[in-house]
């Protein structure tokens, strides 16, 4: 049971003797046994009466204070199943506690998230588990508080969703994606328990499983709301924004949607869950949100959780154990003394008769399998033929539904067929209207014909009486007018009437044509309709001869059916009177079976009881040999103390081998270990790898115990309590092994974490190595010279611009003392870039003529002191470039002093010093690039002293001074001035001293942190005489040495000795 830490102070110092106190003091206790009760390190689930209690007690105090303050005590780190538990808890109390729990919980989200994190870097099983339930519990706080009409529990109505939502559209947009969050943080929580079940091939039924599956009863809750209310707003997304902008959201949810259903399906099939909750179905498909009448078919999930039995009772024993061994043991007394008399009795025949009773046992047991595998062959026959039945009368029964199926098909063909006929009857009915039209309009025709025969008649005989008139007209004038008007009036008369005439004949034509066409085409389809007539009614008599035939196979079938099963009825009754027979016979051979087997409990006994002796005789074996273990670590753990062992030493080398052996022999007493819980019958593993360990892990207490005595104080300290350590989780360990109880809760990963400690000390102790490999120093020498070169190059270059600058923005005196200044600056700059190229063109002829048949990089290697200063050097002379171009920047744009140029000078003509110095050591004495390298130091002392003397010009000349005029002051006055210059000068000379004696110091803590050498190498002389030692490649970020030349311009040295500065010592290779 997990005791709990830390308990405030408040809850405790409750004193008895007022009634509320007494009241809270017994509340607290039962809240911190409910609590100790429920949070543990077993490994299984969390009980509901516990966890009931605790919530109760949040309603009770209106709040969650007494849960974190016992809760803040419990060591999450040391367990990760006590983390998952306490998890478990924390949700189950934020679902059914009081609402004040949230705001409780809010305060300790640090502790929360450290838990979580703490957790998420191991590689724990739990451990990875307790991470996403972190995540999980932290955003479902955030959410609430955020949200706060959602109660922890997620229940509200419709109405209380709507207003959550609002009309805002951005609103309902992020409050969708936000339950999205919530439910993809449920959904991976039990994705990452169901990922470790099938790796581990679980049963539901199983503690530790049960201990996993637990907390998936509240994502199973949560999970329900969330997707109710997810659906409720996409509907009403989709009702304000277009399809195509929530086509994400779609996306997310059809996701989630899945997994949701698969991991309800997954639970509602395991029988943990089925007797703890109802788990709602989902649809098979999920909402068609595109369609919004949709919504009215969606149907919220429900939840129910049933009634809770009561745990604490204990089931009866269903059997009495007490008195059915003795009988059965003298029964079996009587029988071995009736069959065999009486033990003493010496009889020959005895193992003859066991042998044939034993023979006649197996024949028995043969018979009977025969007989049982006849019954089962012959159940099989039976079964197979009952099969066979049920599948020709499933198929008679698909047939007939089949035959049903296509005479309803025939039968709405048939009305169609007498639709068709119906309406040939109208196009008839329509064609003989049209046949009488066709008549009407014949006789009309042959009348209009008739009536143009008379007009031409009438006509003939106008023209004849036309002749007689103009005959007539000769004789008189008079007549011969009238006869002329008379003539135009008829000839008129005529014209018209022949128009007349026309137009009602080509009338009287098209017509006819247009009824003949009508008539062509119903006859037409008069014809068609009459041969479909027919070939419907040829279909509707096939159908019918078709429907009959199936009507008397369907009777035939039926027949069939029930004679198949009066067959079946019997065979039914064969089998079980043969069963029946076959159970009796099984009985009486069970009981000569059993009457046998009495016979040979003795000799099974007797084989138990030498299997008992073996395995304590392994166990003797195991003892010794954790008694000689003990006593050898023991004497390693004595010797600690010892002062006979003061004076041995080791180092921490020969410490980290020991004690990666050590760690070796752990892992094999591990699986030794293990090997002998699977097979307590060889202890032959476990015997060897405990000697071994017992050897290497003393081995490496005494080694840590010597190493320890050239160690630093601190590492001492903390390296001899590492083997105290270590020795006592050894003698532990080895303890448990003594005794059957604790021999399988045995682990030795608390030995394995002393020796780990053990091996990182030892690695903390080696000496450290250069900052650079020997096999890099080559390259780093070739890089370091090209990088000098290259700050060189771009001092000079932003000196230019500086100058193109200062001509354009100033004038006059401050032009003039710019120009001057940046001009010797140019010159430095150009001469230190010729002193960098000469000194790389000595230096390879240095590792030319020094290599011999090796590699620039092995020379470089043999001479790592050398190369260092070189290194160094190069190093020096870039930086001191950089400061030199930005301090002349700052005092041309009148931001910097020109001390600081000054100052960057002499700097500048230190580290070239130091360059030549440790060119100047590899080289041959008549070499002609040392000459050159030399002439360019004397050029680059020259123009550091010409960048010093024009800064100081450049000064006097820029800054104003006052003329000093004392005429107007009395002898008091100037005495009183003349005190106070005093004054300021000793104040001034103080003050100087004092920088004087700082920049000393710094000195000193510069040359200490940059490694001084007090003594030159063997083989090697140093380049220059030095008074303090030598400086070492200086760190990256520092700023590096720059030791000067003994004979420079004796300018620059006065400047030096002026300043009282020390001055820079140069490498010593």
């Amino acid at each position: 049971m997990n005791t709990i830490k830390n308990v405030p102070a408040r809850v405790l110092s409750r004193r008895v003797g007022h009634s509320l106190e007494a009241e809270r003091e017994q509340f607290d206790k039962n809240q911190a046994m409910s609590i100790s009760k429920a949070i543990n390190t077993v490994e299984a689930p969390v009980k509901e009466k516990h966890a009931r209690r605790i919530i109760l007690g949040t309603h009770h105090e209106k709040g969650a204070f007494t849960f974190w303050s016992y809760a803040i005590g419990l060591p999450l780190p040391s367990s990760s199943i006590l983390s998952w538990k306490f998890c478990h808890v924390l949700h189950k109390v934020l679902r059914d506690g009081h609402p004040n729990v949230l705001q409780d919980c809010q305060r300790y989200r640090s502790n929360i998230r450290e838990t979580g994190d703490l957790w998420g870097h191991l590689h724990d099983r739990y451990g990875q588990l307790v991470n996403i339930y972190t995540k999980l519990l932290l955003n479902k706080i955030s959410f609430h508080l955020k949200h706060p009409e959602f109660p922890p529990g997620l229940e509200v109505t419709d109405e209380v969703l709507e207003k959550a939502a609002g009309t805002d559209v951005n609103d309902i947009f992020q409050l969708t994606v936000e339950m999205f969050d919530y439910m993809d943080c449920e959904l991976k929580l039990a994705e990452s328990v169901f990922r470790q079940l099938n790796t581990s091939m679980a049963v539901s039924q199983m503690s530790a499983v049960q201990c996993r599956l637990a907390p998936l009863i509240q994502v199973i809750q949560d999970c329900s709301h969330l997707y109710h209310y997810t659906v409720k707003l996409m509907f009403k997304l989709h009702s304000c924004l277009p399809a195509d902008t929530l086509q994400g959201h779609r996306d997310r949810f059809h996701e989630q949607f899945r997994s949701l259903k698969n991991f309800f399906k997954r639970a509602s099939d395991m029988l943990y869950f089925k007797r703890l909750i109802q788990i709602p179905r989902l649809p098979e498909n999920p909402p068609n949100f595109l369609r919004a009448s949709a919504l009215a078919e969606h149907v919220k999930p429900v939840v129910v959780i049933p009634e809770e039995a009561p745990e604490d009772e204990e089931p009866e024993n269903l059997i009495e154990i007490s008195t059915a061994p003795t009988v059965e043991q003298q029964n079996v007394s009587d029988i071995f003394e009736q069959t065999f008399g009486p033990p003493n009795g010496i009889r020959d025949d005895r193992d003859l008769q066991i042998e044939n009773l034993k023979k006649e046992v197996d024949l028995l047991r043969a018979e009977l399998e025969r007989i049982k595998l006849e019954a089962q062959r012959y159940i099989a026959q039976l079964k197979a033929q009952i099969n066979s039945l049920e599948a020709e009368v499933e198929e008679q029964r698909k047939q007939k539904q089949k035959a049903l199926v296509d005479n309803e098909q025939l039968r709405d063909e048939l009305e169609r067929l007498q639709k068709a006929k119906l309406e040939g009857d109208k196009s008839r009915g329509l064609y003989l209207e049209a046949d009488k039209k066709a008549s009407a309009t014949e006789i009309r025709y042959t009348k209009l014909k008739e009536k143009h025969s008379e007009l031409i008649n009438t006509h003939a005989e106008l023209l004849r009486k036309n002749a007689d008139t103009a005959k007539q007209l000769t004789v008189t004038q008079q007549s011969q007018e009238e006869v002329a008007r008379v003539k135009e009036q008829l000839s008129f008369e005529m014209d018209q009437l022949k128009r007349e005439s026309e137009m009602k004949l080509d009338d009287q034509m098209l017509q006819m044509e247009q009824v003949k066409r009508e008539l062509e085409s119903k006859q037409e389809e008069l014809a068609q309709i009459q041969q479909s007539l027919c070939r419907s009614k040829q279909v509707g008599s096939d159908l019918n001869s078709q429907l009959e035939a199936l009507q008397a196979e369907k009777d035939m079938l039926r027949k069939s059916a029930s004679e198949k099963e009066c067959e079946l009825i019997s065979t039914k009754g064969l089998i079980q009177e043969k069963e029946l027979l076959l159970s009796q016979e099984a009985e009486k051979r069970a009981k000569e079976v059993q009457e046998l087997q009495g016979k040979l409990l003795e000799k099974k006994s007797q084989e138990q009881n030498l299997q008992q002796k073996l395995l304590e005789d392994q166990f003797g074996i195991l003892q010794g040999t954790v008694k000689e273990a003990e006593s050898i670590i023991q004497d390693a753990v004595a010797k600690l103390d010892d002062p006979l062992h003061i004076r041995c030493t080791s180092s921490p080398d020969y410490l980290v081998s020991r004690a990666q052996a050590a760690l070796q022999s752990v892992d094999a007493v591990e699986s030794g270990h293990g090997h002998y819980l699977a097979n307590m019958a060889d202890v032959t593993g476990l015997v060897g790898a405990l000697a071994q360990f017992a050897h290497l892990a003393a081995d490496t207490i005494v080694n840590g115990s010597a190493t320890s005595r050239l160690a630093p104080m601190d590492h001492a300290d903390k390296l001899t309590e590492t083997c105290r350590d270590c020795g006592q989780r050894s003698l532990d360990y080895l303890d448990k092994l003594k005794d059957k109880q604790t021999l399988w809760q045995a682990d030795p990963a608390d030995v394995k974490k002393t020796l780990q400690g053990l091996l990182q000390l030892g690695e903390e102790l080696r000496p450290k190595s250069l900052d650079i490999r020997q096999e890099e120093l080559g390259d780093m020498v070739d890089k370091e010279m090209a990088s000098t070169s290259v700050a060189i190059e771009d001092a000079v270059r932003r000196i230019e611009e500086m100058m193109n600058q200062a001509r354009i923005e100033t004038s006059g005196v401050k032009l003039e003392v710019n120009e001057r200044i940046l001009n010797s600056c140019t010159d430095l700059m150009k001469a230190i870039r010729l002193l960098v190229m000469t000194s790389t063109h000595l230096q390879k002829e240095i590792v030319e003529s020094g290599r011999g048949a090796a590699t620039s990089q092995e020379f470089y290697a043999k001479n790592s002191r050398w190369t260092e200063g070189l290194i160094s050097a190069s190093k020096a002379v870039g930086w001191g470039a950089t400061q030199l171009v930005e301090s002349a920047d700052k005092v041309v744009l009148h931001t910097g002093k020109y001390e600081e140029l000054i100052v960057c000078s002499h700097e500048i003509a230190a580290s070239t010093a130091q360059l030549v110095a440790a060119s100047k050591v590899k080289a041959e004495k008549h070499s002609r690039n040392l000459g050159k390298l030399q002439e360019c130091s004397r050029t680059v002392n020259e123009k550091a002293a010409n960048v010093v003397a024009s800064t100081k010009s450049g000064q006097e000349q820029v800054e104003d001074k006052d003329t000093m005029d004392f005429s107007g002051m009395s002898l008091i006055k100037l005495k009183m001035e003349e005190m106070e210059t005093q004054v300021k000068v000793l104040e001034l000379e103080k003050t100087l001293e004092n920088e004087r004696l700082r920049l000393g110091e710094l000195r000193r803590q510069h040359y200490a942190l940059a490694g001084i050498c007090n003594e030159t190498t063997a083989g090697e002389k140093p380049a220059v005489a030095h008074k303090r030692g030598s400086l070492k490649k200086p760190p990256v970020a520092q700023k590096p040495a720059q030791p000067l030349k003994p004979d420079h311009e004796p300018s620059l040295l006065q400047l030096v000795q002026d300043d009282s500065m020390y001055q820079a010592h140069l490498v010593n290779f």
